[in-house]
């Protein structure tokens, strides 16, 4: 099983070119739609004057991404958008813990909001945590507590971080992220 990956990509947009590049991310995401593997992607505009775009990609698996940046499709889209940018784009990938975390301060992506990101940690763990004490109780009831809270931490990171948390993320995110 592969894991999603997201791609967060900055570029620096010539001035008075944001319109044509806004319009170029819209052909660009309702194209890439159509692609295996594509699993969404939204914009942020700069925050300042200088600041680049910042678009966020996400793709099923990192052999979906490396087929999107090996297209032809996304080759054409790059030569067309060459006019209007300053250089190329930064490209950083995301798997993994990684979207556990809160982007830096000064971010051009938005906060999550923190309060609803503990509440929905604080049920995913605990049902979590529940859920795998009543499953391994009858397997590892007489270990010692070390080991057994070893089995039942490294479990849970790894449900958590490439199972449960990328699901709850892609369904609770729009509420985890609005003001």
């Amino acid at each position: 099983m592969s894991d999603p990956v997201t791609v967060v990509a900055r570029r620096h947009v010539k001035p008075g070119s944001e319109e044509i590049y806004e319009n170029w991310l819209s052909r660009l995401t309702d194209a890439a739609a159509a692609l295996p593997g594509y699993l969404g992607a939204e914009f942020h505009r700069p925050e300042k004057p200088d600041a680049p775009y910042t678009s966020v990609f996400r793709f099923d698996t990192p052999d979906n991404l490396a087929a999107f940046e090996a297209s032809g499709l996304r080759a054409r889209f790059l030569a067309e958008i060459a006019p209007h940018v300053r250089g190329d784009a930064v490209w950083d990938r995301l798997t993994g813990l990684e979207i556990w975390f809160e982007a830096p301060k000064g971010a051009p992506l938005p906060q999550p909001n923190a309060f609803r990101m503990a509440l929905v940690l604080v049920a995913v763990v605990f049902l979590l945590v529940l859920a795998l004490n009543l499953a391994l109780a009858p397997l590892i009831g007489g270990w010692p507590l070390a080991p057994r809270l070893l089995l039942t931490v490294i479990l849970q990171v790894f449900l958590m971080t490439y199972v449960i948390m990328p699901r709850v993320t892609k369904a609770l995110g729009a509420w985890i992220y609005s003001d």
